[in-house]
Formats: structure tokens, C-alpha cells, sequence
């Protein structure tokens, strides 16, 4: 059960940064204004599609951190557990 949890853990960080990505694009972006305000009520709906087109964008390069973060958090585990196995536990008679 622990194994399992770790490694959902793992798979669900690129998630999670994702989310995150795509929501500070958009708590920073409503501070401009709509964009009925910026380029005027002929273009707002252009704008309002670039904007999207922008989220996507960010919650993408936020999923590929996520990956990368994932990525070397496995590495780091898989490693410590080899280097554990290959030591091997000592057994209670052993000093």
C-alpha cells in the first residue's frame, strides 16, 4: 500500500503544477482588464480566444515542470531503494 501511494503521489504532481500554471496565468491576467477594455468590442472575442490560447499554453509548461520534477523525485527514490537493496538489511545477530 505504501509503494502504491508513492507512486500516485509521484504521478500526480505534473498534475497539480499544471492547475497551478494555468490558474496564476489566470489571477494575473484578470488584473489587465477584459478584453472589451483592451482592444474595444470588435476584437474582444479575437482576444478573448488569444487568452485561452495563452492558459493552454502555461498549464502545458506547467505540466512539463510537474513532469520534470516527477521525473527526478522517482529517479531520486528508485535510487535510494537500490542503494538500500544492495546493501542489504543486517540481520539482528550481525553487530
Amino acid at each position: 500500500m505504501k509503494t502504491f501511494l508513492r507512486h500516485l503521489l509521484v504521478a500526480v504532481i505534473p498534475l497539480v503544477c499544471g492547475i497551478i500554471a494555468s490558474n496564476w496565468f489566470v489571477f494575473f491576467s484578470r488584473g489587465q482588464g477584459s478584453c472589451t477594455a483592451l482592444v474595444g468590442p470588435l476584437f474582444a472575442a479575437k482576444c478573448h480566444g488569444r487568452l485561452l490560447e495563452l492558459q493552454l499554453l502555461f498549464q502545458g509548461a506547467g505540466t512539463a515542470v510537474g513532469c520534470l520534477i516527477a521525473a527526478a523525485i522517482a529517479a531520486w527514490l528508485e535510487h535510494r531503494r537500490a542503494r538500500v537493496v544492495q546493501s542489504g538489511t543486517p540481520s539482528r545477530s550481525e553487530p
